[in-house]
């Protein structure tokens, strides 16, 4: 390999989108005054997971994802509430959350010294900007790539289109995308003839495919290779 730029995923790879997730939950159930219990977390997490595989197979837009969770989410708990009022306050409640995954900030530090880094994320606009721009690794940055920006999202090739452009157009073979999704990071690595790694902490079997140039079990790895 020879790589000049290295492509990281944000959520799940770079930021704990579980710990900002948790917590933005429950403050908005509190913010709305709808007594929150431990379990929702589990069933908003299983209706969340399946509506961005939607989002990923163009089967429905991020406008539409924003409140279709919630409608999904309230209607298996039996719960009355308004999804349109509970979005906005959940994804401000989640922009306001910046917990690293562990060895983040001193990996990307340190690799900041000898590649080029770029952001390329299917997340939010609202909840990502001011996420990033609060965070640590800000500096560290010369390019941030939002899904929604671009209109279109990993594993589409035109979002990666977008991320070439803005890194100045390199040679694929400089270029290392670095990602925790299968589905949209690796996937989408593969489709644009890009070398991939699998940040997969929990130790999650291989799937047959897409398969991976690099698999990694934590982001200090990534110093050593």
């Amino acid at each position: 390999m020879t790589c000049k730029w290295l492509l990281f995923d944000a959520d799940g790879t770079l930021f704990d989108y579980d710990a900002a997730e948790k917590i933005a939950l429950q403050k908005s159930f509190e913010e709305v005054g709808l007594a929150y219990e431990a379990t929702y977390l589990l069933v908003y997490r299983k209706v969340n997971s399946q509506i961005w595989r939607d989002f990923e197979q163009g089967k429905i837009t991020q406008q539409d994802l924003r409140v279709r969770r919630f409608d999904l989410l309230f209607e298996a708990l039996d719960l009355s509430c308004n999804a349109h009022n509970f979005s906005p306050r959940y994804l401000r409640h989640l922009s306001q959350r910046g917990e690293l995954i562990l060895g983040a900030e001193e990996v990307v530090a340190a690799l900041a010294q000898n590649f080029e880094l770029a952001l390329i994320t299917n997340g939010l606009t609202d909840v990502q900007r001011p996420r990033f721009a609060a965070s640590a690794l800000r500096d560290y940055f010369n390019a941030t790539i939002i899904s929604e920006e671009v209109g279109a999202a990993k594993p589409d090739t035109r979002i990666f289109d977008v991320a070439f452009a803005k890194m100045g157009e390199p040679d694929k073979a400089e270029v290392l995308i670095i990602g925790d999704s299968l589905t949209s990071d690796i996937q989408g690595g593969v489709n644009y003839g890009i070398d991939t790694c699998w940040f997969n902490p929990a130790g999650k079997p291989k799937a047959s495919s897409p398969t991976p140039t690099l698999e990694i079990t934590s982001l200090a790895e990534l110093l050593k290779i």
